[in-house]
């Protein structure tokens, strides 16, 4: 009987092994991107009048969303949300970072806040939790999960204690773990970087130490599945005498991690990389790079994009893809540390956390959020619009029947693209597009059966913007 049982429990753990490895390996394959971000430079063979330039921001008139409302919420400081929309529970849900035991500035005059701010002894940290049903109003609920000032009645899901949860806390919900009370799993420093769990988002069990990453970990730290990889890819940071450096670790688990090697740094001592938000879409790897400039304290935030998470390329370095108000003490005017962003159908929503002082300042905090055009990261324009931009793209697949495009098209411009061989031999020619579309197919000229056949598209844009390409059915 004994031998029948174990039998039992090694054919479990077989088939386990085995669905998680097919897990992971179906997860591999199916990450060969049909669309293309043009800022991805392996894919664009030549240009001709045309340059890659940000996409622009918009933020939302509803800003600030929430503040510093409640007697927990002291100082939010970086704030460092995490923001999801759970499809599954059709709910928008916001792990942020307050320091829940700090000085306030709420409520202090412009003189008294160029005193200068030193923290409290017992400073602590803490995580909050809030929802929402359309992303614009959030609620904080009574969990009953902390007791803060003797009462349970808060928000709170974490708070700081020797050895357990710390600064910097990086959230995430994971489907692909087969384990539920995996599912969300948390990144973070204490006196150690560590890791946890939670079935819910909500309720945490113990953290486990993970010493071997060696990082300093006082930023946004976060992490996410890597899917063209197949493991978890983590994102931190690592200070030198070069100033903050961006840096990685990865993991097969979750819980072992390899130790954390820089993969950015600022382009001089001044302006510093503070953290990154990374995330994979249109088949890239692409950060948003909290940029701390020295001199001013203040912080902005810029965009990079990688293959591999490995080797990361700037975009537009001292350009901000979210810049802070002009204006003095507005709620973003000082710092800005964004969350991974939330994909529409119609926007691209990045959460962040915004106040209006100097980093090392007096300062309230709030949360923010600011939102793209689809694919609208950053794309191809002419330099000189007396005349078209031409990108040519290297030979490639025709991955689907149709090819179609986003891109911002004015009235009386467009944007049309001719098919050619490898040789460079044109195939045949698209009409053209002649307003600002999301993903929309081109209509031919000469219609060719292109699918499965090695080509060239070569772009002609006439004072229009390129953000992406995707071949369909």
């Amino acid at each position: 009987m004994k031998n029948v049982i174990r039998k039992l429990i090694w054919f479990g753990v077989f088939v386990c092994v085995n669905v998680i490895c097919v897990s992971i390996t179906s997860a591999q394959e199916s990450v060969k991107p049909t669309k293309f971000l043009v800022l991805d430079s392996r894919i664009i063979d030549n240009v001709q009048n045309a340059r890659l330039t940000l996409g622009t921001i918009k933020k939302h008139p509803a800003n600030p969303l929430f503040s510093e409302e409640k007697l927990w919420e002291s100082r939010f400081d970086n704030l460092y949300p995490n923001v999801i929309y759970d499809k599954e529970e059709q709910v928008y849900k916001c792990w942020y970072n307050p320091f829940i035991v700090d000085h306030s500035a709420k409520g202090m005059t412009p003189e008294e806040r160029n005193k200068p701010y030193s923290p409290p002894r017992n400073r602590e940290t803490g995580v909050c939790y809030a929802t929402s049903k359309d992303g614009l109003k959030w609620v904080k609920p009574k969990l009953g999960v902390v007791e803060f000032n003797g009462s349970k009645k808060n928000n709170i899901i974490m708070r700081e204690s020797p050895g357990i949860w710390g600064h910097g806390v990086g959230i995430f919900k994971d489907p692909l773990d087969l384990d539920p009370a995996r599912r969300y799993k948390a990144i973070f420093r204490s006196h150690v970087m560590s890791v946890g769990f939670s079935a819910d988002g909500i309720h945490w069990d113990k953290s486990f130490p993970c010493p071997e990453m060696n990082a300093g970990g006082d930023t946004r730290n976060n992490a996410f599945w890597a899917p063209t990889l197949g493991k978890y890819v983590g994102i931190t940071r690592t200070n030198t005498d070069y100033g903050r450096l961006i840096s990685r670790i990865e993991s097969e688990d979750f819980v072992k991690w390899s130790k954390a090697e820089v993969v950015l740094k600022g382009v001089d001592t001044n302006l510093q990389t503070y953290a990154m938000s990374t995330f994979y879409h249109g088949g890239v790897y692409l950060g948003l790079i909290a940029i701390h400039d020295q001199q001013a304290d203040r912080v902005w935030t810029e965009l990079a994009w990688s293959p591999d998470t490995k080797q990361w390329n700037r975009i537009c370095p001292g350009t901000p893809l979210i810049p802070n108000s002009k204006e003095g003490m507005t709620y973003d005017w000082g710092c800005i540390f964004t969350a991974a962003p939330i994909f529409l159908d119609d926007e691209i929503r990045i959460y962040y956390g915004g106040n209006d002082g100097y980093h090392y300042g007096w300062r309230n905090g709030f949360f923010c959020l600011a939102t793209l055009r689809p694919d609208g990261f950053a794309g191809y324009e002419p330099i000189n619009e007396r005349y078209t931009a031409i990108v040519t793209t290297k030979p490639m697949i025709f991955a689907g029947k149709n090819l179609r495009i986003t891109a911002d098209i004015p009235q009386g411009e467009f944007v049309m693209v001719v098919v050619k061989d490898e040789q460079g031999n044109k195939i045949t020619t698209s009409k053209k597009i002649r307003e600002t579309v999301t993903d929309a197919p081109f209509e031919w000229l000469i219609d060719k059966d292109l699918q499965g056949k090695r080509v060239r598209l070569e772009f002609v844009i006439n004072s229009a913007k390129l953000y992406s390409f995707s071949f369909a059915d």
